[in-house]
């Protein structure tokens, strides 16, 4: 075919060839496919991969391959997900993509969505940053691990994480133990978070010394949260009074993230959205930083994505 040419890629560690390509090759044929417009053909030769395509695929295919070979460097146990994401680094590499370093394992953006969300959870001057948008895109763990981060670094000392439990009422109520114990499943995701980047064991310690606090809405009034990083997450499910609560709990060198999927609102009929109302009337706000993700962004099941797409089209439609 014209304007086809031939290229191996060999890694640098001929070990990694096999997790480079995935399981039954499925890497290989996820690079075939978001590189179909370029005819890419990849397939594993001996102790390396053969790339046959237009030049520009060609070589998207091998900025892949090496962003991903760099990835397995620092996460031998990558797998389908952070291979797509090295797609989208090939496919963009004017971006910036910083990692989140100082953790049991660097944490790196996988789309230009959590590069540009990670600058902003990282840049001075930004003290508010808002991360919406479906689950499954990071946005929760990425503002985990940007706050574990400060913490290592010794540039925050608490990293407080609060989020509301729409059912702690009357449903729970007859569960046995105090307010904190029956939220505790409430929070179970921000502690395997915290266990993935920290791990369990500094978790624990950091945890009985109340450098790591994670607690409910209810336990964030009448507090004033100085030199901190602030995480306020699942917000969709807060009121306005108790977003407003929340937002004005920051103190003096502190930095908070509010998290949300403004389509997930689990609160009563007619109860506004807290989250809502803070994008709307805090947009353009000095200091404030808005990301909005969308499906292309969600690094779950691939399934899920299309999942979303479906639902957010049947919105659209009943509109």
């Amino acid at each position: 075919m014209k304007g086809t040419i031939t290229r191996l890629y060999t890694p640098d560690n001929p070990s990694q060839l096999q997790a480079i390509c995935g399981p039954q090759h499925r890497n290989l044929m996820k690079l075939e496919m978001a590189l179909i417009d370029g005819k890419l053909e990849a397939e594993s030769q001996g102790g390396s991969i053969r790339l046959s395509g237009s030049p520009d695929a060609v070589a998207s295919a091998e900025a892949t391959l090496a962003a991903f070979e760099r990835m397995l460097k620092t996460n031998p146990s990558a797998g389908e997900d952070v291979f797509e994401g090295a797609i989208d680094q090939a496919r963009a590499p004017a971006e910036s993509y910083g990692s989140l370093s100082g953790l049991r394992v660097p944490v790196m953006p996988q789309t230009k969505t959590q590069a540009r969300y990670i600058d902003l959870l990282t840049r001075p001057g930004t003290d508010l940053t808002f991360g919406v948008g479906p689950a499954g895109t990071g946005k929760t763990f990425l503002a985990v691990a940007a706050g574990a981060a400060e913490l290592r670094k010794k540039t925050k000392e608490r990293l407080i994480i609060t989020r509301p439990a729409v059912e702690a009422g009357e449903n729970l109520g007859f569960l046995p133990g105090d307010l904190e114990e029956k939220v505790e499943p409430y929070l179970r995701p921000i502690w395997d978070a915290l266990n993935e980047v920290l791990g369990p064991d500094q978790v624990d310690r950091m945890r009985e010394k109340k450098i790591i606090e994670v607690a409910p809405l209810a336990f964030m009034r009448g507090r004033t949260l100085k030199n901190a990083f602030v995480i306020m997450d699942e917000a969709q499910n807060a009121t306005v009074g108790q977003t407003k609560m929340v937002l004005t709990r920051l103190g003096r060198d502190s930095r908070m993230v509010v998290t949300g999927d403004p389509g997930q609102v689990d609160l009563p009929p007619k109860t506004p959205s807290g989250l809502a109302h803070a994008l709307k009337i805090l947009s353009g706000v000095e200091g404030v930083g808005v990301v909005e993700f969308s499906a292309s962004d969600v690094r779950r099941h691939a399934l899920v994505s299309r999942i979303i797409r479906a639902y957010d089209k049947d919105a659209e439609a009943d509109r």
